[in-house]
């Protein structure tokens, strides 16, 4: 438990664009694990979304490529965390032809 403390005191000395990055390298190592992002058929047509939220991933990925920083998202979206879009760009990373097929599907509609 000590080590947990002063790895804490570390994180809360970094600026928060170091927590981000730092948060970030941790995501990329969980690996297909994406405990901020999960899916389920009566909620958002089932399309992979942040926890607690109705936002869809591609929702925030098509933000992004429009231009919104992620300043903005998280101002727009007061339920979200830095840690969800974090998660959100992972995800993208590791389903980019699903968030893909969600983008073009809702440019659509």
């Amino acid at each position: 438990m000590k080590d947990i403390d002063q790895m804490e005191e570390m994180i809360m000395a970094l600026t928060p664009a170091e927590r981000a990055q730092l948060l970030q390298k941790i995501v990329q190592h969980l690996g297909e694990n994406f405990p901020n992002i999960e899916s389920d058929p009566t909620i958002c047509g089932g399309e992979p979304r942040i926890v607690r939220t109705r936002i869809p991933i591609w929702l925030l990925v098509q933000a992004r490529r429009l231009g919104t920083t992620e300043a903005d998202i998280l101002k727009s979206y007061p339920s979200l965390r830095a840690e969800d879009i974090v998660s959100a760009w992972a995800y993208y990373r590791s389903h980019k032809e699903e968030i893909e097929q969600q983008i073009r599907e809702n440019e659509e509609a």
